[in-house]
Formats: structure tokens, C-alpha cells, sequence
């Protein structure tokens, strides 16, 4: 059975989509379903940056705030109702719904917020994919210095870390690729912070964990970090 929709995020997310489709022989339609999002500016380092140079591009995780997933979910809809009409009251009836649980979401997490003083609302994180978030729900979310996503942690660069922890009296500290104990535990000791659960950002979890649909997804993250800035 031949594919007759192909979605995509858009906004520079999947630069190899069309390619594949192309390579597939496939002849669907497409929608790009983050349309009508208004795209934030993200710099991305580059060779360039070694002259004190460097280029922004859009950022392309627009789902991080929901109302921009509410554009999504009106987008594939339509979509769907074009290659599908048969089914297009259908499509717009779960878009309709869907659209109200995102509502509720959004209406909830500013709640989670609200409680937190704006000089409290500060994380550490060693993922930089929360821009539309923080302009949402205005949260600072600082990168961990010396400390990079590709790699864990050596002693010296915890050690550069906790002096920013320090620096800005944050315990709200989020390092996804840090798993040695003894430098978790010096993290620990030093800077007086406990390094939180992972937050999920670009994909699910696994259909038994906490975050394997959009809406638990960001349930979890939002409770995660309130729970963490509450340290602060």
C-alpha cells in the first residue's frame, strides 16, 4: 500500500525528508506542519565563528510551545481531508478535540509556573532546543559551560560547572550525557545540586515510559523542571 501523505516538521528540521521521498519513488502529497508557526532565531556555530563570526538560523523546535502544536495539529488535519475527504469530518472532530487537550496543557503548565518567582526561573541544560518554552512560559535556560553534548564530562569540566551553578545559584541542573557516578557525585558534593531526570526534547519515550505521547511528553518535562526551579 503506497503512502499517500508524507508530514513533515519543517523549518530546517529533516533537510534529507524530500530527498528519501525522492529516492522512494514517492508521489503523496506532503504537509509541512509546522506552516503559519512564527520561527524563532537560533545561532548555530560554525567555521566562521573562528573570525568572531556566526550565523542564525530558525529554530526548529517549534513544538515546544503548544500553541504552535495546535497549528500543527489544524495543518495535518487538512492535510488528511485532501487526500481523504471521505474522512475529513472526522479529521477536523479529533483536530477540534485535540486542539482543546493542548489548550488545557498550556493553561496547566503556566499554572506549575506561576508559583516559581521569575528570579527562580533558571536551568542548566546541556540540550539548547527549548527557545519557543522559554519565550512561552519565560524560563532562562542557560547552557552548561564547559560542558558539551557530544561527550560526558571530564572532572575538569564539572568542576567549570559548578562554578557557573555557583555563579548563578541554580539547582535546577539538567545534563543529559552525564553518567559517571563519581563525577555526579562530586557534581553533587561541590555545587550542592542533584542532576535531574532526563528531559525528552526530539523524540518519545518508549511506549511504557513517561513521555511516549506529545501531551505526556511535555506533562513530564514541565513537572520536571517547575519541580527543579523550586530548588532555586
Amino acid at each position: 500500500m503506497k503512502s499517500r501523505l508524507l508530514v513533515i516538521n519543517g523549518l530546517g528540521f529533516e533537510p534529507w525528508a524530500q530527498k528519501l521521498a525522492k529516492s522512494a519513488g514517492y508521489q503523496g502529497e506532503t504537509v509541512v506542519a509546522s506552516t503559519g508557526v512564527k520561527p524563532l532565531v537560533m545561532a548555530k556555530k560554525d567555521a566562521r565563528e573562528e573570525n568572531g563570526h556566526h550565523h542564525d538560523e530558525a529554530d526548529p523546535h517549534a513544538w515546544q510551545n503548544p500553541h504552535n502544536v495546535v497549528l500543527y495539529a489544524r495543518n495535518i488535519a487538512a492535510a488528511l481531508a485532501k487526500v481523504d475527504p471521505a474522512g475529513a469530518t472526522a479529521y477536523q472532530a479529533n483536530a477540534a478535540a485535540y486542539v482543546k487537550a493542548l489548550q488545557t496543557l498550556d493553561t496547566w503548565a503556566k499554572a506549575q509556573f506561576a508559583a516559581i518567582p521569575a528570579a527562580k526561573r533558571k536551568v542548566i541544560t546541556s540540550h539548547d532546543a527549548f527557545g519557543y518554552f522559554a519565550a512561552q512560559y519565560q524560563i532562562k535556560f542557560l547552557a552548561p559551560q564547559g560542558v558539551s553534548t557530544d561527550a560526558e564530562p571530564s572532572a575538569r569540566q564539572v568542576a567549570q560547572l559548578i562554578r557557573q551553578i555557583q555563579r548563578e545559584k541554580i539547582r535546577a541542573v539538567f545534563i543529559e550525557n552525564m553518567r559517571n557516578p563519581t563525577l555526579l557525585a562530586q557534581l553533587a558534593r561541590d555545587a550542592g545540586v542533584t542532576v535531574a531526570p532526563a528531559l525528552y526534547v526530539d523524540a518519545l519515550s518508549a511506549t511504557d515510559g513517561p513521555a511516549d505521547s506529545y501531551l505526556k511528553l511535555m506533562r513530564h518535562n514541565v513537572t520536571a523542571l517547575a519541580l527543579g526551579m523550586q530548588k532555586n
